[in-house]
């Protein structure tokens, strides 16, 4: 079976279905739920168009940005283990040249604490680190052993150990139907074509190409105002949905997206993850109760012709850095109130393959970034990366469960205290990454 994505070249088991690796930039994104002609369109039920309520107990204000890096991201070129003699010796062609090598920045890690190193491509965030605001979580992942894209992303997007568990709807979802008292309209918005699997079963999820696209396409004044009429009176779901989305309408078309001028000299790239954190940084300045924000990087399947200090990796690596680095910029003192939380459904093999590439592994790491994000540390529980230390075929074996990172950040951060709802069958392992 071919595989539909863009975020992967194999058949999502990590048998090739194309010749060579077409690095796509463009993610399929369309508006699931739109103002379309002639009126309001409710997407269905349970949108966040018909459930939406405009209040103001919103999470003490606090903010996740969650972004997903699919295709399986190669945690041990992102954040390397140079202190470690087999990784140079399993990686001859992809080992990333040691902080001690003499080499100039560009073209080596930058030593985090002795051990590991961090990409050059990541450059643009050493200061998070140094000031002690960003946190990478190393030798990370969870129960899925199948090494198939499609079944490992779907165990994290719903917050499982592994597919034997089942449970209704995504970790973000179950967080937010647990507190139904905080809802407004843009609680909760991926930019992506289709709902997340975080999302799934949410109440007041909205999954939307980009903002411009979310207006009435027959704005004429006559029009809005009999909208506005038809919806002034009744305390139906439907009755408060439309006052409370033609309130956003109002807020979005003061502050046209398309016109959004980023503070501070923030320059943020032109991709797609690029654009999405420069409208979401729109969002949050203009005040509609955004709370979850989902956003994709796809295109880490690296197989063949991966590269270190440039090539395919690197410009992956670069395009997140660079475009976290403008938001964390372009937010300023907002960043107090702000995690972005970065994660990869799994990891690459240790040992390069034939191509210069790497094969589906298992752990990887995390990064974890915020003003109240205790940082300038890696989290692991290392293993090592000697034969008798890896597990399955050559994999980097997974020590810390990829749930105790999120549930640090629900728990702490947004002041959440239903775990054992938002995660079923866990238990919780402390990391006090949240201050």
């Amino acid at each position: 079976m071919k595989n539909p994505n863009n975020w992967t070249f194999c058949d999502g088991e990590g048998r090739l279905d194309r010749p060579a690796p077409q690095i796509n930039r463009r993610q399929l994104l369309t508006s699931a739920a739109t103002l379309i002609a002639g009126g309001v369109w409710w997407a269905s039920p349970k949108t966040a168009l018909s459930q939406a309520s405009f209040r103001t107990d919103r999470s003490n204000g606090n903010i996740l940005i969650s972004v997903f890096l699919r295709g399986g991201a190669d945690g041990l070129n992102i954040v390397a283990p140079y202190g470690e003699d087999d990784y140079y010796k399993l990686r001859p062609s992809l080992g990333i040249a040691s902080p001690k090598s003499g080499k100039p920045e560009r073209n080596r890690l930058t030593d985090l604490d002795g051990f590991f190193g961090i990409n050059p491509a990541l450059l643009p965030l050493i200061s998070d680190y140094k000031d002690g605001k960003l946190a990478y979580i190393h030798a990370v992942g969870s129960g899925d052993q199948s090494h198939s894209h499609f079944e490992a992303m779907s165990t994290m997007e719903l917050g499982l150990k592994d597919q034997s568990e089942r449970v209704n709807g995504g970790w973000l979802a179950r967080h937010l139907n647990s507190t139904p008292e905080r809802q407004v309209p843009l609680r909760a918005v991926a930019f992506s074509s289709t709902m997340p699997d975080r999302f799934s079963g949410a109440h007041g999820a909205l999954a939307i190409n980009n903002l411009s696209e979310y207006n009435l396409q027959n704005s004429d004044k006559e029009f809005v105002d009999q909208l506005s009429k038809i919806y002034s009176r009744g305390d139906s779901a439907v009755a408060q949905a439309g006052r409370d989305t033609l309130k956003v309408l109002e807020i979005l078309s003061k502050n046209d997206p398309r016109g959004y001028k980023p503070d501070k000299g923030a320059n943020y790239p032109d991709s797609n993850l690029g654009r999405a954190f420069r409208e979401t940084a729109f969002l949050i300045k203009s005040d509609v109760g955004l709370e979850v924000c989902c956003l994709d990087s796809d295109g880490w399947d690296s197989h063949i012709t991966q590269g270190n200090t440039e090539g395919w990796l690197y410009e992956l690596v670069s395009d997140v850095a660079r475009s976290i680095a403008a938001f964390r910029t372009d937010m300023g003192n907002e960043m107090s109130r702000i995690v972005v939380c970065v994660q990869t459904e799994f990891g690459r093999r240790v040992g390069e393959n034939s191509g210069l590439g790497t094969d589906h592994g298992a752990g990887s790491c995390m990064m974890v970034l915020g003003d109240t994000v205790k940082g300038g540390k890696v989290y692991a529980d290392w293993p090592g990366l000697i034969p008798d230390k890896l597990s399955g075929p050559g994999d980097l074996a997974i020590t810390t469960d990829y749930r105790s990172v999120l549930a640090d950040i629900t728990t702490n951060h947004l002041k959440n205290p239903n775990t054992a709802e938002i995660f079923p069958n866990f238990s919780k392992k402390n990391l006090s990454i949240i201050a």
